[in-house]
């Protein structure tokens, strides 16, 4: 069984959009909202917070539509299109309301755009597992993180080239390269995948339906269905009940631990991230876009650095590239604190940020699910987002705070706080650590599970 190289890229075409826009989100939306409508610091880091409040609720509830959703297009394929043509028509809102000074009309659209994000991101996420055979998903997953960054980094460009720092800076340019971007991906998407069709042969490959079965399974797609068209359900259901035991003591003390850590480290890292295109402005005296070129620097080290974190992972544990990882963030924010304005030396800095952010997060979530059953699997992974997800909605209110209360100069030591907090919490997991296999390709070191 040998994966589909071009089918994935097609389907990774979501996942690219995606990632094109979130990277234009983070790093344009702050600007306007304080330099256009000239709002303090802890509203900005309100707002900014919005998509992640709105993620809580619209991930699960969006995931869960489509996968009970039945139409001849497929269960995914209809959401992605739908919410794509929503999220662009929005979204070409906001440089109009920011050029007409229009804060009602911008935030109004803002609003509107985060639920039409909301409403193909975990469909869009899905279509992968829905069309690749399991064995395969690995590499899939490599595939498709890979086209998330190339996203990130077209975006990056964008706001390098075309933003000009020539007194008030229009945006449009901008959101209109991300647009483009985003409707091309989903018109090819349209017109290369069958969902319906390649789920049906999916469902043949991975033997869970008979090829009468698959095709019934793919008219009625729904996972529930499939097991009932196979007689399996129950059997799972029993099998997943049996899985579920109460963690020892120990354990329950090194699962609150790494909790706490993935908690303590999105503070620190999602602070500077939502920040950074004002901190490089105001502090570093940078001008346009040529912010974006650090935040180049720290995606093109990432991807650099997923191949050397696993065999680092596989050599010595997950636990101590964790470690590792938090350090090199460290170091770097430290660093950044002593910079009165840019120099290009900043730039290591953040070769060493992208990295060590690379080693945290393909570690992490591997690390919580390996101390449940295998009937527990899903509420592990869903106590990891709630504590991912809760810092990234409070982060970017509390340093905003700081950075207007105190000063812009505070954003790299509050980093630094939250990270070696991170450190010493970490520092105090005894399970759920194990040296992962070493990869059978140099393509699945970029499978980032979380």
């Amino acid at each position: 069984m040998k994966l589909n190289y071009k089918r994935t890229f097609f389907i990774g075409l979501a996942f690219l959009s995606i990632s094109a826009f979130w990277q234009m989100y983070d790093n344009i939306i702050p600007l306007i909202l304080q330099g256009t409508f000239h709002l303090n610091e802890t509203v900005t880091g309100m707002i900014m917070a919005a998509d992640n409040v709105l993620a809580v609720f619209l991930l699960p509830l969006l995931g869960s539509l489509s996968d009970k959703a039945d139409t001849r297009f497929g269960r995914r394929t209809p959401f992605i299109v739908v919410g794509t043509a929503l999220a662009v028509a929005f979204m070409m809102l906001l440089p109009l309301a920011d050029n007409l000074g229009n804060l009602g009309l911008f935030v109004g659209s803002l609003l509107f755009l985060l639920i039409a994000m909301g409403l193909y991101r975990s469909p869009a996420v899905a279509l992968m597992p829905d069309l690749t055979p399991k064995p395969l998903r690995s590499q899939a997953n490599a595939i498709i993180n890979l086209m998330g960054a190339v996203g990130g980094v077209y975006t990056l460009i964008l706001i390098s080239v075309l933003l000009k720092d020539d007194g008030k800076p229009d945006y449009t340019p901008v959101f209109l390269g991300v647009a483009f971007i985003m409707v091309l991906a989903v018109v090819v998407l349209i017109c290369t995948i069958r969902e319906k069709k390649l789920a049906a042969e999916v469902l043949i490959e991975d033997g869970d339906a008979e090829p009468e079965a698959a095709v019934s399974a793919a008219e009625a797609h729904t996972a529930e269905g499939s097991a009932v068209k196979t007689g399996e359900l129950g059997s799972l259901k029993e099998s997943a009940a049996a899985g579920r035991t109460r963690l020892a003591p120990e354990v329950r003390r090194s699962l609150v631990m790494i909790l706490l850590s993935i908690f303590l480290w999105f503070m620190a890292y999602n602070a500077v991230t939502t920040a950074f295109s004002r901190y490089a402005r105001v502090v570093w005296g940078m001008a346009g876009g040529g912010f974006a070129n650090c935040l180049m620097v720290a995606t093109v080290a990432a991807i650099i650095g997923y191949i050397p974190i696993g065999i680092i992972s596989a050599k010595f544990g997950r636990k101590v590239c964790i470690l590792g990882g938090l350090m090199l963030m460290f170091i770097s924010f430290f660093a950044a604190i002593f910079f009165q304005e840019f120099h290009p030396a900043i730039n290591i800095g953040f070769v060493l940020i992208g990295m060590g952010w690379a080693a945290v997060s393909v570690n992490s979530l591997p690390m919580v699910v390996e101390m449940c059953k295998a009937g527990d699997v899903g509420k592990y992974t869903g106590l990891y987002y709630t504590f991912s997800m809760s810092a990234q909605i409070l982060t970017p209110i509390l340093s905003g705070a700081f950075l207007q209360y105190v000063s812009y100069r505070t954003l790299f030591p509050y980093a630094c706080v939250f990270t070696a907090l991170a450190m010493v919490t970490m520092s105090m997991v005894r399970h759920g650590d194990n040296k992962p296999e070493r990869k059978k390709n140099l393509l699945e070191n970029f499978d980032i599970e979380d």
